[in-house]
């Protein structure tokens, strides 16, 4: 029997945002190992699958990583197709390339499943274009929590001149903005926080660098959030790219 494991990214929350390569490997899919944020409206592709939730969230009691392992390699060794459902892109703040390797060394066959990530659908949803000519010549997409807990290089994000896509920052909005300050960066800087990207739940904070803080405080924000910082964070639906351009 050939075993094989999809590492599958279900996308930001919006059912209608998977990709017809995920929907497949659902439909042929015998066990699907689920995280918490992947909405639950997906599994309406595997109904004849067995669903396994092995949840992490930030901040909440978590799966273990070693028992995720050896689950997957349980199923696969079964000869079962076993899918790992992400949220997100699996390779984005996903660990999807640890579990690949993990599999690999093992002999499991392991395939990779894109899913469009939440800092891009959450900032297209609010009209933010994390790219724009003239604007911000690119994107750099940061975790606010290291494995080891070190800190980042504020300074050099600072004045990278790219947007800033920050996931898991709900709970580091003082470092964030403190970091950002100390390394140059405009007090002024357009902030945009936007909660439960791509869902009906969907909300948005919009503010500035300095004032982000209180701002996320009063609006009460909560995870999961991500936080898009730069200039593009000053357009949206309603005012259009053109007013951002000319006005």
């Amino acid at each position: 029997m050939n075993a094989k494991v999809w590492l599958v990214g279900a996308g930001p929350g919006d059912p209608e945002l998977l990709t017809l390569k995920a929907v497949k490997a659902l439909n042929q899919a015998e066990v699907v190992m689920i995280d918490d944020l992947v909405n639950p409206a997906v599994l309406e592709h595997c109904p004849g699958a067995r669903v396994v939730s092995v949840g992490k969230r930030g901040g909440c009691r978590s799966t273990p990583q070693a028992f995720i392992h050896r689950l997957m390699l349980r199923y696969a060794r079964q000869g079962k197709s076993v899918v790992r459902l992400k949220g997100g892109d699996p390779c984005i703040f996903g660990r999807g390339s640890e579990e690949a390797d993990w599999l690999g060394q093992h002999g499991i066959e392991v395939e990779l499943v894109n899913g469009i990530t939440a800092g891009l659908a959450g900032a297209t949803s609010c009209g933010i274009p994390l790219t724009l000519r003239g604007v911000a010549r690119g994107v750099t997409l940061i975790t606010a929590h290291t494995q080891d807990d070190s800190p980042l290089n504020w300074q050099t994000l600072a004045q990278s001149g790219t947007t800033l896509v920050i996931y898991m920052g709900v709970a580091k909005l003082a470092e964030i903005r403190a970091g950002l300050l100390a390394g140059g960066m405009n007090p002024a800087m357009p902030v945009a926080m936007i909660e439960n990207a791509s869902l009906p739940t969907q909300r948005e904070c919009r503010s500035q660098l300095a004032a982000m803080q209180d701002a996320a405080a009063t609006f009460a924000l909560q995870s999961p959030a991500i936080l898009v910082i730069g200039e593009v964070a000053r357009t949206s639906a309603q005012l259009g790219m053109s007013q951002l351009l000319h006005g």
